[in-house]
């Protein structure tokens, strides 16, 4: 079986809209895209790589997927995140998209959640799913995620777009792991708690 595993960089009051670079979303009028940038050191690369060598397939929303498809496939293979993209079966939560171009893209047939389920019984590893806080949402709400790993940023922003945008009832996380960077970032792994009983109320 494989984990959903839910990987986002997010700023210290919860953003996670364009992240990398000025253009990339701003829906709303966000105005602070690229405030990632400054961050990278080598911790995060470690990170990265270890990330991706337990990744067997990804998930992504058709916003984030579009966005990425105009990036990632037109890097060689020879960058490390770039090669693992395109090499990797993408998947993606569409009813608007069938003309999937980058390569070993995939629609995802049917409801969500049965959906997902069948991707997760098909092999080992991780289901990764970056970005795509709307799929997120639908996600969690369906008891579809195992986990978190969130790249938590010494940074407070104000506007835009939040990771986690309410819920109809309260998710214990417990966490697994704690690796701060040379720049100030957390790298944070958390586990979903299954256990419904295990809920502070």
């Amino acid at each position: 079986m494989r984990r959903l595993v839910v990987i986002e960089f997010i700023t210290l009051d919860g953003v996670m809209q364009g992240l990398g670079s000025p253009d990339e979303d701003r829906d709303g009028g966000f105005e602070h895209g690229g405030w990632a940038e400054p961050y990278g050191d080598g911790v995060l690369a470690d990170a990265a790589a270890e990330g991706m060598a337990g990744t067997t397939a990804y998930l992504f929303g058709r916003r984030t997927y579009d966005s990425m498809a105009a990036f990632w496939p037109h890097l060689p293979d020879t960058n490390a995140m770039a090669g693992h993209l395109n090499a990797t079966p993408k998947y993606v939560a569409t009813r608007t998209r069938t003309d999937l171009t980058w390569r070993n893209s995939h629609v995802l047939d049917g409801d969500l959640p049965s959906a997902v389920a069948d991707l997760l019984s098909q092999g080992s590893g991780t289901l990764a799913v970056m970005g795509s806080g709307v799929l997120v949402q639908d996600l969690a709400a369906h008891g579809l995620v195992d986990g978190y790993r969130l790249f938590l940023h010494p940074l407070l922003l104000g506007t835009g777009k939040r990771l986690f945008r309410g819920a109809d009832r309260p998710q214990r996380l417990q966490l697994a792991s704690s690796t701060p960077t040379t720049t100030g970032v957390l790298l944070l792994d958390y586990s979903v708690v299954r256990d419904d009983a295990a809920l502070i109320r």
